[in-house]
């Protein structure tokens, strides 16, 4: 879906900038049943508490909770973690990026939808969703259960060199959301992303102006 080309070609970029795009070992917290290895084809580890489905390739499954990862202190290159942190307690936001950190030997990425006007922008959503008398996803049901992280987590991380990136305007992730609705639409558009990613790439790149739904952040050693 066109939802995830636009929270995930941030972060392409952003492992492309590092030179681990093409190789290093990665762990995704969060990730699904695909997550990243639908536009890296690099094996890497997919880490969640449960499957909705059979991990595709090239990923290796990890059952655990992102607050006590069963990894070595250093064992991977890359830890992401993409629009996982608003479905972790807040009480726990910090242990996760703690144990994100622990495990990672060059790079944690964290992108999540970020503070109140975000949430509004969801709760909207959820609204549309009752308002068509249609099912709302799981994911964003959750999201109403707790108010979304703030960019201030990410202060004072000692060793880290930090690097913030607004992703997607709140307008265009609200228009994009309600679309994706549809089934059509959602046809259509995964036709767009196999066919011209390139060009797909840029369009959804202007979309990345303030106030943004998604505050990314690259930590490097």
């Amino acid at each position: 879906m066109l939802n995830w080309a636009a929270r995930y070609y941030p972060i392409i970029r952003i492992l492309k900038a590092h030179g681990l795009f093409d190789s290093g070992s990665l762990l995704e917290i969060g990730s699904g049943s695909i997550g990243i290895g639908r536009f890296r084809k690099v094996s890497f580890v997919g880490c969640d508490i449960s499957f909705p489905s059979e991990p595709q390739w090239p990923m290796t499954p990890m059952i655990a909770s992102a607050a006590q990862l069963p990894c070595k202190d250093h064992e991977f290159d890359v830890v992401l973690a993409s629009d996982v942190l608003e479905h972790i307690p807040p009480d726990l936001r910090k242990t996760v990026i703690e144990e994100a950190l622990r495990v990672s030997r060059k790079l944690v990425i964290f992108g999540f939808p970020c503070g109140q006007l975000a949430w509004e922008s969801d709760r909207s959503l959820l609204a549309a969703y009752v308002q068509a008398k249609r099912t709302p996803p799981s994911w964003l049901t959750e999201h109403m259960e707790a108010p979304f992280p703030e960019a201030d987590l990410f202060k004072e991380l000692d060793g880290w060199e930090i690097q913030q990136l607004g992703n997607e305007s709140i307008n265009f992730h609200s228009w994009l959301m309600r679309r994706e609705m549809s089934s059509i639409f959602v046809r259509v558009s995964s036709i767009g992303m196999r066919i011209a990613p390139s060009l797909l790439e840029t369009l959804l790149q202007k979309a990345d102006r303030d106030p943004c739904y998604r505050q990314i952040f690259a930590l490097s050693r």
